[in-house]
């Protein structure tokens, strides 16, 4: 197995905790610096156990090997569409400690976060006057939109609709020391590592049973999220009603994250379902209606198109903007649809804050509405007007309490601190900042780890994670078929890094421990 330090910039950027990363190559070494407990942080493990070298260059081998053997693996930058060369992706030595309480409630809620997806994604009045002001600005929301309001105009060809979804979050301690659950977003779209995730926890159980760490050990969730998915992609594929069409993975060019794919698409051929992978170049080289408006690429019937891609404007060409409207256009099942792709956008989350929102999604269950808002951080309008007004005066005043984020997925969007300040000076009287939204910036408690990452010194490192909740459902007319919650993920970075208050790091996959 060769090891190419190099390329774990890029595997970081997959894992997508959305923090930028500052860091010098090293040699690889173990380093167990002193833990200075002022720092209130907590502990993955007893310090007798973090500060043992001895114990954590031994565990540090086996906990490579055990990944590898159990296939937690990425593509590298080099080889992206080759298995040649392989590595292991990165994750915690240790699992984090998690209060089980808001782990609990996470898990709780997600089922009525698949419901108001469900239902905003349906909902054209609100999408267009949510994203009103988003659309003049940014182009990339805008050309989304039109395809979104084509489809209105025609008439929606397939009454199935499948959502995978993701709400990630993070624990904020406030000033009162209490902690609590705070959502950072949705990810209605190609939400990631659901199938690296489901083999973790028996990463982390043989590196405790090494460490002779036993209670612990048991203490590792099962967590099979790569089932859960697969499971809604199964019905809705049953639904559309043809043994002969194919399941269409629509993947990015660079496919470094692959094996995360084909833990759901091994579930699925289980399942004696045919998948195909295809890019967007193919979709639009073979792809093609019938009179019945039947989607074929390559001369096969796609029953459903399972995006893994398109989430950035990077991904589109103008051929690709010309694909993405036939797919949509088209009889097969999306997921997801361009009504949730747009649900999930950050001005959409902006406006489901406001008092009131909520109510007029769920006017009859204030209890699912009370469980919704808990989770919210604080998030405010940049539109042109007096509150936009007052949200730029807000966030000038005090930028580090503060994150603006723009229309964007794919991790590294966001800006703290004194860029924030920048940007916002410069469009003061400027409608361009509407293409941001302005959140409260969560302070989480941090942790003492290890981070394995290829090509760098494992060290001991202050910690901050962000846990994602994975969510499914099925949908066919107004009856809901399926609405599951099929997993988590635990992703944390290093907080060593910082520069003018932003936290700057490299996240990887990990698991909780519930305290």
């Amino acid at each position: 197995m060769k090891r190419i330090g190099k390329d774990y910039f890029v595997i970081a950027e997959y894992i997508d905790i959305r923090f930028g990363a500052i860091l010098q190559k090293h040699k690889p070494t173990t380093t167990c610096t002193k833990i200075n407990k002022s720092k209130m942080a907590s502990m993955a493990m007893p310090e007798d156990v973090l500060m043992n070298e001895a114990l954590i260059r031994d565990l540090e081998a086996v906990a490579k090997d055990t990944a590898v053997l159990l296939g937690v693996l990425m593509r590298t930058k080099e080889t992206p569409n080759s298995s040649e060369v392989v590595c292991f992706a990165p994750f915690s030595l240790f699992p984090s400690p998690l209060p089980k309480v808001l782990f609990d409630q996470a898990l709780a809620v997600q089922t009525n976060f698949n419901r108001l997806v469900d239902m905003i994604s349906q909902d054209s009045k609100f999408l267009q006057e949510a994203l009103a002001s988003t659309i003049k600005v940014d182009d990339f929301t805008a050309r989304l939109f039109n395809i979104y309001r084509h489809i209105l105009q025609e008439g929606c060809s397939q009454p199935i609709a499948v959502g995978l979804n993701r709400s990630d979050y993070m624990l904020d301690r406030g000033t009162d020391g209490n902690t609590t659950l705070k959502q950072i977003e949705i990810n209605t779209i190609a939400a990631s590592f659901g199938g690296l995730s489901s083999r973790t926890p028996a990463v982390h159980r043989h590196i405790l049973k090494v460490a002779g760490r036993l209670e612990e050990r048991k203490m590792i969730l099962d967590n099979n999220p790569a089932a859960g998915l697969a499971k809604a992609l199964a019905l809705a594929w049953k639904l559309y009603g043809s043994d002969r069409a194919v399941v269409m993975f629509l993947v990015e060019d660079c496919q470094i994250n692959i094996y995360d794919h084909r833990y759901v698409e091994n579930e699925l051929w289980n399942r004696n379902i045919p998948v195909v992978r295809r890019r967007f170049e193919d979709v639009c080289k073979t792809g093609l209606l019938d009179q019945d408006k039947r989607l074929f690429v390559d001369g096969q019937e796609v029953a459903l198109v399972y995006f893994r891609n398109g989430y950035m404007p990077q991904n589109y060409t103008e051929q690709s903007w010309e694909a993405r409207l036939m797919m949509e256009r088209s009889l097969a099942v999306k997921c997801p649809d361009i009504g949730t792709h747009l649900a999930g956008t950050k001005k959409v989350q902006q406006e489901l804050a406001r008092p009131g929102v909520l109510e007029k999604f769920f006017p009859d269950d204030p209890e699912a509405v009370a469980q919704m808002r808990a989770t919210f951080a604080g998030l405010y309008t940049l539109d042109e007007g007096e509150e936009g007004d007052k949200t730029v005066a807000m966030a000038l005043a005090n930028p580090d309490q503060y994150v603006l984020k723009p229309q964007r997925e794919g991790g590294g969007n966001n800006i703290y601190g004194a860029d924030i300040c920048q940007v916002l000076s410069g469009e003061k009287g400027s409608s361009d900042r509407t293409a941001y939204i302005l959140m409260d910036k969560v302070h989480p408690q941090p942790v003492y780890n290890y981070l394995l990452r290829s090509g760098y010194p494992l060290k001991l490192s202050t910690c901050l994670s962000e846990l994602g909740i994975f969510g499914a459902y099925v949908r066919q007319g107004t009856n809901m078929l399926l609405n599951e919650c099929p997993g988590h993920l635990l992703r944390t970075k290093s907080s060593e890094y910082s520069d003018g208050g932003v936290a700057a790091g490299v996240a990887v996959l990990d698991n909780p421990i519930l305290i």
